[in-house]
């Protein structure tokens, strides 16, 4: 299991077009992936699941993956996030 905490600092956070990059980059990897909200926990590859946990910017947020390539899917969904997803 691998674990990292980002701070999204998009101005309208994680919803709709950003919501779906996300979780587009999710399903690219093999392993489980959820994204934790102080203390709700939701499947990264579920866009009903992390719009339901209102990301808003300035929120931090953890990226935790299990599986074979649970390193890249965490340290890929981090840059996607860092990047403000590309708008």
């Amino acid at each position: 299991m691998f674990v990292k905490e980002v701070t999204v600092e998009n101005q309208v956070g994680l919803h709709a077009r950003p919501a779906t990059f996300f979780i587009q980059k999710a399903n690219e990897y093999k392993s489980s992936i959820w994204v934790e909200k102080e203390e709700r926990r939701v499947n990264a590859k579920s866009l009903l699941g992390v719009l339901s946990l209102g990301i808003v910017g300035g929120t931090t947020i953890r990226i935790i993956a299990d599986g074979a390539d649970e390193q890249d899917a965490v340290e890929g969904l981090i840059a996607l996030v860092n990047s403000g997803f590309a708008e």
